[in-house]
């Protein structure tokens, strides 16, 4: 799939801060706010960003929609970035105009439960988008949450050639191969198979894979569930996230999450990568590119290497 490049930002651009799944308290935004306006951009949000239904939901599904939507359709803004995950953005999708989105094309940031507008994004609408921080928990602590090179460089049309090779990434099997990089929160890509929205990335992808607080046994049923779906086996390479507190209670240490990994990946011909830091991580989260294609090597050092960038 040929991607729709959006524009990249510049300084003084506008990004428009939207809630398309969970609640947050208000210091969150406040603080995620000001960093995007440290970096030198524009924040804008209106009073829906404040909606709150069934005490999990930020607003009515339709309120949500409307205002990513309205923001979306809007010339003057140049990105969108979710305030949070938690649960929720799935119900946007049937509520989203792919057709107008596709017409105006821009960056979407988010991660975690809105892995589901990632994969609609990169899917259905053939554009980029980035896996990376929201200000929830993330840019709301300023430099301490964020990777911000990978960050700022990926949004502003710089993201060619970039290496991203964070200290700590573990190499499961060595190779090197290259796609374009699709994934996200196994829970999401899982639960959208059987849907008009399932996970289908084209065969020769490199697939980002991260989870958190999901029992071993639980990653094992969703991986399982993406291998026989034929997900996994169409992949050139594999790249797991920290997989952050993805353990049995304490005191149980009969399976580990690597185990299950090691085990998923037993048959798998290419490069697999394990502890990318990008979504649910316990340091700073990177910034990926999904939807344009990336190269994974294995030595001298374990790197994901930005072969296009996801806007120009």
């Amino acid at each position: 799939m040929t991607a729709t490049k959006p524009p990249a930002l510049r300084r003084g651009d506008r990004v428009a801060v939207v809630a398309p799944a969970s609640p947050f308290v208000r210091e969150a935004l406040d603080r995620g706010v000001a960093e995007l306006q440290r970096l030198g951009y524009e924040a804008v949000y209106d009073d829906t960003v404040f909606a709150r239904e069934d005490g999990y939901l930020a607003g009515a599904a339709e309120v949500r929609a409307a205002a990513f939507m309205r923001y979306w359709q809007d010339p003057s803004v140049r990105a969108v970035i979710a305030v949070r995950g938690g649960y929720g953005s799935v119900q946007l999708l049937p509520r989203l105009d792919a057709a107008a989105v596709a017409r105006h094309p821009k960056l979407f940031v988010g991660y975690s439960d809105n892995t589901s507008i990632l994969t609609w994004l990169t899917g259905t609408c053939g554009l980029p988008a980035l896996h990376g921080p929201m200000l929830d928990g993330r840019l709301a602590k300023g430099p301490a949450g964020y990777d911000e090179r990978s960050f700022v460089e990926l949004l502003e049309g710089r993201g060619r050639g970039l290496a991203l090779a964070p200290a700590g990434v573990q190499v499961l099997r060595a190779g090197e191969a290259a796609g374009p990089l699709h994934g996200g929160t196994i829970t999401q890509l899982a639960s959208s198979l059987g849907t008009p929205y399932a996970f289908d990335p084209p065969a020769g992808s490199v697939l980002f894979l991260e989870d958190v607080n999901e029992r071993p046994y639980r990653i094992d049923r969703m991986l399982t569930q993406l291998q026989l779906s034929g997900v996994l086996d169409r992949a050139a390479a594999l790249v797991f996230g920290e997989m952050r507190d993805c353990r049995e209670p304490v005191g149980d240490d009969r399976v580990t999450v690597s185990q299950v990994i090691d085990r998923a990946i037993r048959a798998f011909p290419g490069p697999v990568l394990y502890g990318f830091p990008s979504g649910q991580t316990t340091g700073p989260c990177w910034t990926l590119p999904f939807g344009v294609r990336v190269r994974v090597r294995t030595s001298p050092q374990p790197a994901l290497v930005v072969e296009e960038s996801p806007c120009e």
